[in-house]
């Protein structure tokens, strides 16, 4: 289970990152949309991807913490 959660978290680490670096790119060249999507929802994404990922990274941490102890 602790593999599956590390790369969950870096896949939806590396996602999270990867959507807000577009959805800012995008914005400084004066879009508002890309497609059919709203800039601020593409950032709203990369964000939750990134907060999945920092939750999968502590509950690896924490459960490394109780087997140690």
């Amino acid at each position: 289970m602790e593999n599956g959660l590390l790369w969950i978290g870096r896949a939806a680490g590396i996602l999270g990152v990867l959507l807000c670096v577009i959805a800012a790119v995008a914005r400084l060249a004066g879009a508002y949309w890309l497609g059919s999507f709203q800039l601020g929802t593409l950032l709203q994404a990369g964000t939750a991807g990134m907060v999945v990922a920092c939750l999968c990274f502590l509950v690896v941490l924490t459960e490394r913490a109780k087997v140690g102890h």
